[in-house]
């Protein structure tokens, strides 16, 4: 079983549905709560993610920062709340001006859970 969670602060200046929109666009089949300054996404599906990588060729960047991020269980990694916004993705690191969308992924066999959404690559083609 898998389960993902995404959270973002609010920032008074920002939109709350664009940035509900970014969680969702991530993750499209998430639940969102939304409280005064935090945005909280729930899922067990991550095929739109799964996708979106793909699509945008940055697998083994995934892959490294959800194995770098891997902590018994779970994995965490820090995705761009901005581009994710524009509708797309991109890695972050560190702080950054209106925040990062904080995601944590646990499994019960989390490295075979990496292996599933991020897979290794050989010149730029999925090892099966």
């Amino acid at each position: 079983m898998l389960s993902v969670t995404a959270r973002t602060p609010l920032y008074p200046t920002e939109d709350a549905s664009k940035v509900m929109r970014a969680l969702l666009f991530l993750f499209p089949n998430g639940e969102v709560e939304e409280s005064s300054d935090m945005l909280e996404l729930r899922t067990d599906d991550m095929a739109a993610f799964m996708e979106n990588i793909r699509r945008s060729r940055i697998l083994d960047a995934i892959r490294s920062a959800l194995r770098q991020g891997m902590d018994g269980n779970r994995t965490v990694f820090l995705l761009n709340k901005q581009v994710a916004c524009a509708g797309r993705i991109s890695l972050t690191e560190g702080k950054v001006p209106l925040g990062s969308i904080e995601v944590t992924i646990e499994s019960e066999d989390i490295e075979k859970a990496i292996d599933r959404i991020a897979p290794m690559t050989v010149n730029g083609e999925e090892v099966q």
